[in-house]
Parts: structure tokens; C-alpha cells; sequence
């Protein structure tokens, strides 16, 4: 069966443009050959920083006969008195049949027309020769440029193409305009140093290892378990452990066609600023991995390791010449570390006035006040003493200081970093200095969390005044666009909250939070107050079912019952009290596993279905205050009386004893409703029908302390 490639020849394209490239191109191309019903038996993608390629194996050399079903109009609106009507000559004229070909079929609208159309399949070099021109113009990417007098657009200028079915080229012709006509061709590119010569391929599938001997790699896979290799190596050479970062990895292996490793050096004199500025220059700016003392060390040594495109012959001169640029750039990085450090962390708070928060609320300086007032309303909430609540204010104030340094300036990456060195610098405390790094934690998915108290409280802070503060312009996320990261944000205090175990009523916060705001920037809102609140407690809501379902792997039907589906009541106690939400739903998924759930789903649900018939609120606990033994006819009534008597009146958060006690009434139920001594609820007489209600209303409140079981899918 015959193999087909295609390479797409370019100047020297974007990392990040390749690797995109790649992700469309795995999703278009798979899906054009399933639409024109032709399964290959292998596609692998491949690219370079020069080319972009497919090599698809196994395809059939004819597309198979197509049928099609199109349906026409009902019977009804098809013939009259036995004769096609207009509609019907006018369906057959346009689907190129005769009214002798219709087929008559029912559907749940009643009788209707179809036809059966079948179209003859074409061969494989006709299909690809469609579509190969829409898979290259079809690719998007930020920046696209134009070139030459056409309209096309690409990341960067189109050089060659490489059309092959097996050893024969499949003749694709387009244009960007006049000055620029692209034909295939089986002339490739090697290596721009290694390989200047024109590159044949043979074959479709020799594709791979003949540019492998005009020295491209074109499988990046291949390319990133040498540069990892080879990096590794040359790191444990030097006495130390390479950091590959693996965004910068990912960066590097598309800027490569044949990685070789060249090991660098800077004077030691560097190793005095902090670690973090010099892997910074290196990584965010020159691309080098750096070379630490031990894998758990941040101390770096004086050596940093680059992949070269180059001449590894030539690997000194390399070496030479990125020596002198991140020579450069350290002595930049000493001059803003040492400036900086000429005055106190403090007295950079006035210039943060000139750093724009948003334009309708003000200055980064207005912002960090406001972290100030939530953290003071987080530390109340805690009950933490004096001396603990004064240090996390004081974190809070600086928190933002280093963001108008010179250091933080040249690498924004660095804030937090730099403020936790130079509050150390000024004479700060351990904790404020720590809490100013750690309240940027977490930065992205799986990152670590703060440790600290001080560095939760002013993380928190921060993150609640800016969702408040943005929610209050009316810029509420919605689909996929959440420009200020508000959902990650959200996130990242409940996150924080769970891990660190911290009892916060965040109901509370926002109720008391959002007037202060009001307050203070009632010109600028868009939303009053009211609507901002519930907008805030929406979405936070939709965060919690969102994180239980997804990170702790809580079933869906679990996280609507510990949340209430549409129950203000569910939906309040949640965000009162975030640790009491999680770890019920945790302890629901735990007893279904287990099987203790099934036990008393059925006990809870019959009682919970008859007990909305009376009109006993949700909030009775206690049996003996609304129950009256006097009315009872039926010992089982007297033995789900005292059953229900040793449930307690007041919440029981001992969930596992309150299973086991729901559990053990399931026997005084079942007499209840269907044994010898069984009663009927609805009673003729008002008095017992009630008395009886208000027996299966205290069951449910019960178990409505642990969750709302009409929302519980059985299993």
C-alpha cells in the first residue's frame, strides 16, 4: 500500500510556531483522510525549525465508493394524486436522479423522500493533491507575515516543497503571486552549515534517515533524548547536575536541527548575586541550561551548557562567543542588583504609584493598601495574636515593592524573588521576607504552595482583591476568556485554603469585603454591591465543584450533593466553611467506594421523598421538640421514635459516627413503611399525618448535615 510525504521547506521558523504547527497539523490532517473514508496504517509528524513534514503509510491507492443518503421532502408535500409534484422534480433535478429513483422512508416526522446517491471513488494522488495546499495555508499563529507580491501568509517565507508517493512526486502547483510559484519536487535541504548541498529523497519513507545523513534530525522526539543525554553528561563532567527546564527544553529542541552540546564558563565573581538573577540571564534570555553544585541545590556553578545548530568542530569559538554575551548580561545584572540594594525595600513603595494596577482602579500603591485591609480581615477571621497579625501586614505592604525595581524590570519573572532578597537586605524579617516571595505561589498548574503562614494570608489577600476588584467592572470571565487569570486565582485560594488546612468562612470575607470596596471605588463599579457578591459566590462555587471533580477525583453526582443542587442552604455552608465542603465530599467518595454509602441511600431517599409533604424546616434536629409519642398508634412508630432520639440534636461533624448511626435505623424504616406493624403516613387525621412527616423530617435534616442524597445518583 502506498506511503506518502509531504515536507513544507521554510527560512527558520519560531520555536513556538513549530510546536503549534505540529498540534494542528495532528488534528487537521487525521481528520481529512477519516472524512474522504481512507484509514491509513501510520502517520508520524515531523519538524524542524526549517520544515515542517507528514509521512503517511499504508494508504489505500483508490478511495473506496461513496454512498450518500439525502433526504427530500415528506411524501405528503411530494406527490398529489399520485404525481410529483414541483418539490418533488425539483429535489431530483438538483440531486442529478430521476423521481423512478426515490425511496420512501418513515422517520418520527412521518413519510419522507430520500435517494441514495453514490459517487465512483477517486484515486489517492487526486485526493492529496486538494488537500495538501489547504493543510499549509490552514495553519494560524500569531505574527504571520506576508512576502513577495502574493496574499499568502506564514510564519516565515515558504523555500521548498516535498511531494512523495512512494518513489513518485505528486505534482502540487500554488502561488503567492506572480514571484512565487511553489512546485513539488523531491529536493530537500540538509544542514545549512553541515549540509549545503541539495538533499534528494528517494522514497517517502527513506524521508527520515535521509536527512538524518545531511545531519537534520527531523523527529523531535529523537532530538530531545539527545539534547537531554548529552546536556546531562556534560553537566556531571563539570562536577555539578544540568537544569533542564522543560518549557526551555521544549523551546530548544525546535531551534535545532542538529543539536550538539557546548559548555560555557563565566567569572566566578558572578556566583555573588543570587542564584535565581544568573539562571534567569541564562534560561529567559540566552537559552543555556545552567549547571547546579546537586540536584537539590540552588547554587549554581560557574558553567552553563548550550545547545548549539552549529559546526561542533567549531564548539570553542561557539563557546568563545556566548562567554561574551552572558558576560554582558550578568554585569547588567549586578549593576541593578547592587542599585537596588543602595536603598530600602520601603522606599520603593511611592514609586509604585506610577505602576498602573488597571486603569479604572488605580495604582499598583492603591492595590497593595487593599491587600493590607483583606489580610487584616483574613488575620481576625484566624484569631491570630497581635505580633503574628503585624508581621503579615507589613508582608502585605511590601509584597508589590520590588515590582518598580530595577532588577524586577529587566526580568519581571524575578518578582517575589528579588523582594524576598532585598527585604532580607532591609533588615525585614525572615517571615515578611519569605511571605513576599511565597505569595506569587502558586504560579501555574502543580507548582508548590506557599508554606508559610504569612506567605498563605498575603497570597489569599492578594488574590481576593483582585478578583473583587476586577468582578466589580463587570469583567467576569466567561467561556474561554479570562484575561486577568481569575479563574486560576480562585483556584489557587482554595488551593491554598485545603492544603494548609485554614478554617476560612469565605462567605464571610466577601460579605465583608465587598462594601469596604464599594466604598472606596463606587464611581468605577458596575455592579452594585448585591449583584457582586453573588456573582462572587456564583463563581466560586462553580471553582469548588470544578476542583473536588477534577483534583480530587470526587464524583460529579457526590460534588452536587455536598453543594446542593440549587439549595441556597448547601451553597452558603459551603463557602462558610471550605474545609467542611471538601472533606465531605472526600468522606462521601470514601463510604461509596466502600460500600457503607449504598446502605443508607435508600433509608435517606424514601424519607427525604415524603418528608417534603410536611412542613418541618430543614433545620430540626431535635425529635422529642416536634414529635408527639402520644399520637403514636404503631410500635414502629415508638421504635423510629427512639431510634431517631440518639441522633443528637445539634450537627453531628463526626461523619463516620453519624453513617453508622443512620445506618443502624434502617430496620425501624423498613417497619415503618412496609413491615407488620407498618402505619400509612398520610394519615386521614391532620394531627398523625404530621407527627408522622415530622418523623421522616428529622431523618432527612440528619442526613442532610452530611449531604443532600436527592442529588446522589444510586449505585
Amino acid at each position: 500500500m502506498p506511503s506518502f510525504l509531504l515536507e513544507v521547506g521554510t527560512e527558520e521558523l519560531p520555536a513556538a510556531f513549530v510546536a503549534d504547527a505540529l498540534k494542528q497539523w495532528r488534528s487537521t490532517i487525521p481528520k481529512s483522510f477519516t472524512e474522504l473514508q481512507l484509514q491509513p496504517e501510520g502517520i508520524e509528524f515531523f519538524a524542524t525549525p526549517r520544515r515542517l513534514a507528514v509521512l503517511v503509510t499504508g494508504l489505500p491507492a483508490m478511495q473506496a465508493d461513496q454512498t450518500e443518503e439525502v433526504k427530500g421532502p415528506s411524501l405528503q408535500a411530494a406527490f398529489k394524486d399520485g404525481e410529483p409534484t414541483k418539490a418533488a422534480q425539483g429535489f431530483a433535478a438538483k440531486q442529478g436522479v430521476t423521481v423512478a429513483d426515490f425511496e420512501t422512508r418513515s422517520t418520527d416526522k412521518g413519510d419522507f423522500i430520500f435517494v441514495t446517491k453514490r459517487k465512483a471513488g477517486q484515486p489517492l494522488a487526486d485526493l492529496l493533491t486538494a488537500l495538501i495546499p489547504s493543510w499549509i495555508t490552514g495553519l494560524e499563529g500569531k505574527r504571520l507575515m506576508r512576502w513577495g507580491d502574493g496574499d499568502l501568509k506564514f510564519s516565515r517565507p515558504l523555500r521548498w516543497l516535498v511531494a512523495l508517493v512512494d518513489d513518485a512526486i505528486l505534482p502540487i502547483t500554488f502561488s503567492n503571486g506572480a514571484e512565487s510559484v511553489y512546485q513539488s519536487d523531491r529536493i530537500s535541504s540538509g544542514h545549512r552549515v553541515l549540509h549545503p548541498a541539495p538533499v534528494s529523497i528517494p522514497t517517502a519513507q527513506a524521508y527520515a534517515e535521509t536527512l538524518r545523513n545531511a545531519f537534520v534530525e527531523v523527529e523531535p522526539d529523537r532530538r530531545r533524548a539527545l539534547i537531554v543525554r548529552e546536556a546531562t553528561a556534560a553537566g556531571e563532567k563539570l562536577g555539578g547536575v544540568t537544569t533542564i527546564n522543560p518549557d526551555l527544553l521544549e523551546e530548544v529542541v525546535n531551534l535545532v536541527e542538529y543539536p550538539s552540546v557546548v559548555v560555557g564558563q563565566f567569572d566566578t565573581e558572578f556566583l555573588e548575586l543570587p542564584a535565581e538573577v544568573a539562571v534567569t540571564e541564562m534560561e529567559s534570555h540566552q537559552r543555556y541550561f545552567p549547571v547546579r553544585k546537586t540536584a537539590q541545590s540552588k547554587d549554581i556553578l560557574p558553567y552553563f551548557i548550550t545547545i548549539s545548530n552549529g559546526d561542533p568542530a567549531k564548539a570553542d569559538i561557539i563557546a568563545s562567543g556566548n562567554q561574551r554575551v552572558i558576560r554582558a548580561r550578568l554585569s547588567d545584572g549586578k549593576f541593578f542588583f547592587d542599585a537596588d540594594r543602595t536603598a530600602s525595600l520601603e522606599t520603593f513603595l511611592p514609586k509604585l504609584e506610577t505602576l498602573m494596577f488597571q486603569a479604572s482602579l488605580g495604582s499598583v500603591r492603591q492595590k497593595a493598601d487593599r491587600i493590607v485591609a483583606v489580610a487584616e480581615q483574613i488575620t481576625a477571621q484566624l484569631n491570630l495574636d497581635s505580633a503574628t497579625r503585624t508581621e503579615i501586614s507589613r508582608a502585605a505592604l511590601l509584597c508589590k515593592a520590588d515590582l518598580v525595581t530595577q532588577m524586577v524590570g529587566e526580568f519581571p519573572d524575578l518578582q517575589g524573588v528579588m523582594g524576598e532578597k532585598y527585604a532580607r537586605h532591609s533588615g525585614e524579617s525572615e517571615t515578611i521576607a519569605i511571605a513576599i516571595m511565597e505569595h506569587y505561589l502558586p504560579k501555574g498548574a502543580g507548582d508548590e504552595l506557599p508554606q508559610t503562614l504569612a506567605g498563605q494570608v498575603v497570597g489569599l489577600s492578594d488574590r481576593l482583591d483582585t478578583l473583587i476588584s476586577i468582578f466589580s467592572l463587570g469583567m467576569i470571565p466567561t467561556g474561554s476568556s479570562d484575561p486577568f487569570a481569575l479563574r486560576r486565582a480562585a483556584n489557587a485560594i482554595l488551593n491554598i485554603t485545603w492544603a494548609a488546612n485554614l478554617p476560612i468562612d469565605l462567605l464571610k470575607l466577601i460579605e465583608q469585603l465587598v462594601p469596604i470596596f464599594a466604598a472606596q471605588h463606587s464611581s468605577v463599579m458596575k455592579l452594585k454591591p448585591d449583584a457582586l457578591t453573588q456573582q462572587f459566590k456564583e463563581f466560586f462555587l462553580l471553582r469548588i465543584q470544578t476542583l473536588l471533580k477534577d483534583e480530587q477525583s470526587i464524583d460529579y453526582d457526590l460534588v452536587n450533593a455536598v453543594l446542593g443542587e440549587s439549595d441556597a442552604e448547601y451553597a452558603d455552608r459551603a463557602l462558610q466553611n471550605l474545609l467542611d465542603v471538601r472533606d465531605r465530599a472526600s468522606f462521601l467518595q470514601s463510604i461509596r467506594n466502600d460500600g457503607r454509602l449504598a446502605s443508607i441511600y435508600a433509608v435517606i431517599n424514601r424519607a427525604s421523598k415524603l418528608a417534603v409533604k410536611g412542613n418541618l424546616g430543614t433545620d430540626a434536629l431535635d425529635v422529642s421538640a416536634v414529635v408527639n409519642p402520644d399520637l403514636f398508634e404503631k410500635d414502629s412508630e415508638r421504635s423510629f421514635f427512639a431510634a431517631l432520639s440518639q441522633l443528637g440534636t445539634e450537627p453531628n461533624r463526626d461523619y463516620t459516627a453519624s453513617i453508622a448511626a443512620l445506618s443502624a435505623i434502617a430496620p425501624q424504616l423498613t417497619s415503618f413503611f412496609d413491615g407488620e406493624d407498618s402505619v400509612l403516613v398520610m394519615d386521614p387525621n391532620p394531627a398523625i399525618q404530621q407527627n408522622r412527616l415530622n418523623l421522616l423530617s428529622i431523618l432527612r435534616n440528619q442526613g442532610r448535615i452530611l449531604a443532600d442524597f436527592g442529588a446522589i445518583v444510586k449505585s
